[in-house]
């Protein structure tokens, strides 16, 4: 492996300019080329013809999870290796190709051991999520989360009012999960396989709602109320009407009946973690 195209979002939880600049470092003390350079969403993310025509071994992912879907998704049909280096806030895709190992130990590692395996994830129409899927009114959250992590304060209290009001309304109803209640704010759908795990979380006095609040701030906000965990194969909303969905925190309208479902990728992505 020689040749990396690096992609970053300088824009993401921790993948500062100057940190960009300090693997572009390492890369060459690794006789690592980068022959090709994306800075989202500011630059178009490559395709699978600009890859080859530059000879890519290799795309270095250094962003958050949104980030890191869409490049995905975007190389969907190129089949050379996807290093996810941890560049985002909970970095869940990094620490299961790499354990809790930083940049530039990763990129170390690399060169002692490293294996090329496939991920799962949540597919429903055209999307994907590798981290997870998020379903039901406390999704709103999402506003007001990214203008608090974008230090925005005009307009936050307004996305909260909004936010508050949607997950005291009609909760997410879900089918083909048995035990999953009817009517929960919010359901988590993250993949296993070729199945599927759901986490209900039911919050239905003000203070509950407050504190789901909080943690959708935060950060942490299954760990938060009681949750109801269950398993499937395919499941779809029973909503009359789309729901806000969030694909590794990114938001579509998913409209009912459409199925949900597990898949792997090809075996693309660099782990260095043993295999013993």
């Amino acid at each position: 492996m020689k040749n990396l195209w690096f992609i970053t979002n300088p824009g993401s939880g921790s993948s500062t300019v100057e940190k960009c600049e300090a693997l572009m470092a390492i890369f060459a003390d690794h006789s690592l080329t980068v022959v090709g350079r994306t800075i989202f969403p500011e630059d178009q993310l490559p395709n699978r013809a600009m890859l080859e025509t530059a000879d890519v071994d290799a795309v270095v992912l250094f962003a958050g999870d949104g980030t890191i879907n869409a490049a995905i998704c975007a190389l969907d049909d190129w089949d050379g290796a996807i290093l996810i280096l941890p560049g985002g806030t909970m970095n869940l895709l990094a620490k299961a190709l790499h354990g809790d190992a930083d940049p530039a130990a990763i990129i170390r590692a690399m060169h002692e051991h490293h294996e090329r395996i496939a991920l799962s994830f949540v597919a429903a129409a055209d999307h994907r999520a590798f981290v997870g899927l998020i379903l039901g009114p406390a999704a709103s959250w999402v506003h007001a989360r990214e203008l608090v992590r974008a230090g925005r304060l005009r307009g936050l209290g307004r996305a909260i009012r909004h936010a508050w009001a949607r997950t005291f309304g009609r909760g997410i109803r879900i089918g083909g999960a048995p035990g999953l209640p009817s009517g929960a704010q919010a359901v988590l759908v993250t993949p296993d396989g070729d199945s599927l795990q759901l986490a209900a979380i039911d919050a239905r006095d003000w203070r509950s709602i407050a504190q789901l609040g909080w943690d959708w701030l935060t950060g942490d906000w299954v760990a938060a109320t009681s949750v109801t965990e269950v398993r499937a194969t395919s499941v779809h909303v029973l909503n009359d009407k789309p729901v806000l969905a969030l694909f590794d925190g990114e938001p579509q309208q998913l409209p009912p009946g459409i199925p949900i479902t597990g898949a792997q990728t090809a075996a693309r992505f660099i782990s260095t973690l043993s295999s013993e």
